[in-house]
């Protein structure tokens, strides 16, 4: 079966173990490391079409599980595909809906097919497996679809993560077998939970696929930090360099500092929108907590050094206004912010990357936040 992938991957220029890239797809390029926002119900929080395109986001995220389930994919395919449907024409990457399964807990049970749990919108008994996510995936029409695997919990003993690796491993091969001859790029996704042996057993069995990218799951799922940079140590620098690398489900902007700087070139995370809707700001400095009372006199904007639509137009005090008040307005205004403030970072990281001089930017970085630079393995 001959496969054409409409996805490209250029490696411009690296800096340590960091990397400056480019996918390229019919619908658009993204330039990397990137931060893709989420958009669950197939819209970012918040967010119009034009105001993710003005934030710079070049790609965004999908949830599989939760579009399949609500409005369902017959509903999506009646105005094309997702794209359409949302009506935000750049590249899509849909999760295959293994993570959203791993978090219904005692509402699932897992077989060598696939799962079985009870919908979270009624109750309903629902069966997904690999060929089923694979399915919905090219229903939605994403760009990068990623294969159906299963979440290693934390913590996990080394017989339990070890098993589930193995399951994960049996999905990844009925996902490519699935996946067919789209040609959306398909990612495969290293499991093997806080075990460094069974993390390199799952990238070698990936490896063996021929995956377009491979992801790291398994991470920011309750484990300590510093768990997660003892993965990320090994880990990025042992997957093909010829294919971009996707950190899923991270994180602060600290993180992805850390994933970049360790050779990772895709992050998404709801952290930004989320914390914006609960007044939770991104700034240079840190984090800027708006509902704080003294905020209420302050006129100054909420970061000088941004760019985003808030930043010059509007003060601390008016967004600590509409926060005290409940208006959706605020969280829209916050919204636009946090995703900018993400953007701004990553276009820096790229900057850095390409000048080579990633290690100055690290520690201003730090700097501004009064924390030492963590030292990099």
């Amino acid at each position: 079966m001959t496969r054409t992938c409409r996805m490209s991957f250029e490696l411009l220029a690296t800096d340590g173990k960091a990397r400056r890239g480019r996918l390229t797809f019919p619908r658009g390029v993204v330039e990397t490391p990137a931060f893709m926002p989420v958009g669950t119900y197939g819209t970012v929080k918040g967010m119009l079409p034009r105001d993710i395109e003005a934030i710079g986001a070049q790609i965004i995220l999908g949830n599989t599980f939760h579009l399949w389930l609500r409005p369902g994919t017959e509903v999506i395919k009646r105005h094309g595909d997702l794209h359409d449907f949302m009506q935000w024409q750049g590249p899509i990457l849909t999760d295959s809906g293994g993570f959203q399964v791993f978090s219904l807990g005692a509402m699932r049970k897992i077989k060598e097919e696939g799962v079985t749990f009870a919908s979270p919108v009624d109750g309903s008994k629902v069966f997904m497996g690999p060929e089923e996510s694979m399915q919905v995936q090219r229903d939605l029409g994403s760009d990068i679809v990623m294969i159906f695997d299963e979440c290693t919990p934390y913590p996990a003993e080394f017989d339990v993560a070890k098993t589930s690796m193995e399951l994960s491993l049996r999905w990844a091969k009925r996902s490519k077998l699935a996946h067919g001859d789209s040609s959306a790029a398909l990612f495969g996704i290293v499991q093997g939970g806080m075990h460094e042996s069974l993390r390199m057993r799952s990238l070698e069995g990936l490896s063996e696929l021929e995956f377009d990218g491979l992801a790291i799951g398994g991470l920011s799922v309750g484990e300590p930090k510093e768990e997660m940079i003892k993965v990320l140590d090994y880990l990025p620098g042992q997957m093909p360099s010829d294919k971009p690398r996707y950190l899923m489900g991270v994180g602060k902007p600290e993180d992805l500092v850390e994933g970049v700087r360790r050779g990772v070139d895709m992050f998404d995370c709801v952290m930004p929108t989320r914390n914006a809707r609960n007044g939770h700001l991104f700034v240079d400095t840190g984090v800027l907590k708006i509902r704080n009372a003294f905020h209420r006199h302050d006129d100054s904007p909420l970061d000088p050094t941004c760019d985003c639509y808030t930043c010059k137009h509007f003060s601390r005090a008016y967004l600590h206004h509409l926060d005290k008040c409940g208006e959706m307005l605020g969280s829209m205004l916050n919204t636009i912010h946090n995703l900018r403030h993400y953007q701004r970072l990553m276009a820096g990281l790229r900057e850095a990357i390409q000048q080579g001089t990633l290690a100055a930017f690290v520690d201003a970085f730090y700097a501004r936040r009064g924390l030492p630079t963590p030292p990099l393995d």
